[in-house]
């Protein structure tokens, strides 16, 4: 994971939704963008935030660069936010 920070990236509610959406699977930015009310172009932003926090990983296929959820990349939230459940 590099040194963006997981929070910051699921502060911002479209990275939600994206996350949300790569929980059912693997997508191209192509099938993300899809329904959004933003460009494209301002998906992959989003994508490339949550690939320098950590919780998503990127792969080529052909010409299409498919997202899926980075678990391990969870790890540091979990942590955190386990402090508040545990007695």
């Amino acid at each position: 994971m590099s040194g963006a920070d997981a929070f910051a990236a699921v502060a911002d509610p479209t990275r939600r939704h994206l996350l949300e959406e790569l929980r059912r699977g693997p997508k191209a930015v192509s099938e993300l963008a899809t329904g959004l009310p933003i460009s494209r172009p301002a998906v992959s932003q989003h994508l490339k935030a949550l690939l320098d926090a950590g919780l998503v990983s990127a792969t080529s296929e052909g010409t299409k660069r498919v997202y899926a959820i980075e678990p391990g990349g969870f790890l540091k939230l979990n942590l955190w936010l386990d402090q508040f459940w545990e007695g």
